[in-house]
């Protein structure tokens, strides 16, 4: 395909706690970063999931992700000649995942990556394409325009886009590999519970089992108990939460945060 989701990216304070974490629960693999201060990585052989230290000002949690192209050029091109609102930057060159960061027309953003820009390293050239067991096999963004988003992503990146069950408000489209889940958003979605603006939802697992998975994890947090995860349900307020969860994501069924709140959908594989 012309573009692939190559990864994910989380800003959290405990930022090297959770790489740990994702190695050791999903076997994901850590990566030889050139500066361990700057950023920790980890990949499940197809995705990249990038860690990065909170600053000043700056929001914890899902962040944005990122997309490797064939060539960039032609999706400048789409993007100047049809998107008008979207536009895109030049980062700074220690990032080995993204040579370019842009904005969809919602102001979603992502970063842009093509194999011969010379400052990729480390997951983002280590990663063989065969996914691991556990992987990474979707990211949700939260839009109030899902249907003109919808079309950017196929139009710009040529996603695949599946059909959605009845009765399903979801985009669902993919590279192959990875979906990225385009879901509409409304204030009134959030009665009851904490409002959660526009942009990152979560990201989704698929493991070999679920029940194996849920071992895995108990065993983990009873080995190291810094690596307790986030229950999502629990009370009134979080009770709303998780049936939003279930309702907008059915391709989850199992919903629970890492140690610093990064909501994780996990399934098992079918």
């Amino acid at each position: 395909m012309f573009a692939k989701i190559n990864h994910v990216a989380i800003v959290s304070e405990r930022y090297a706690l959770l790489a740990k974490f994702y190695e050791a629960v999903f076997g994901m693999k850590l990566s030889g970063t050139k500066n361990p201060v700057r950023a920790m990585t980890v990949g499940d052989g197809y995705v990249g999931l990038n860690i990065n230290p909170r600053k000043a000002g700056r929001p914890a949690g899902l962040d944005h992700f990122g997309v490797e192209v064939e060539d960039v050029e032609k999706v400048f091109d789409k993007m100047r000649s049809k998107y008008p609102d979207s536009a895109w930057i030049v980062r700074p060159s220690t990032r080995p995942f993204a040579g370019i960061t842009a904005n969809d027309p919602d102001g979603n953003v992502f970063d842009l990556s093509q194999k011969t820009m010379t400052n990729r390293h480390a997951a983002y050239v280590e990663n063989t394409g065969e996914q691991n067991a556990r992987c990474i096999s979707h990211v949700a963004v939260r839009t109030m325009h899902p249907d003109e988003m919808a079309r950017f992503y196929t139009d710009i990146f040529e996603l695949s886009e599946q059909n959605s069950p009845a009765g399903d408000p979801n985009h669902y489209l993919t590279d192959g590999k990875v979906t990225l889940a385009i879901m509409p958003w409304s204030v009134k979605n959030f009665v009851g519970q904490s409002i959660l603006p526009t942009g990152m939802d979560h990201v989704g697992f698929t493991v070999e089992s679920l029940d194996k998975f849920k071992e895995d994890l108990d065993e983990a947090i009873g080995i190291n108990p810094v690596m307790n995860t986030i229950p999502v349900g629990k009370g009134k307020e979080q009770g709303a939460r998780l049936e939003l969860l279930k309702k907008q994501c059915p391709m989850g069924e199992f919903f629970f945060s890492d140690p610093d709140y990064t909501m994780i959908a996990v399934r098992e594989r079918h």
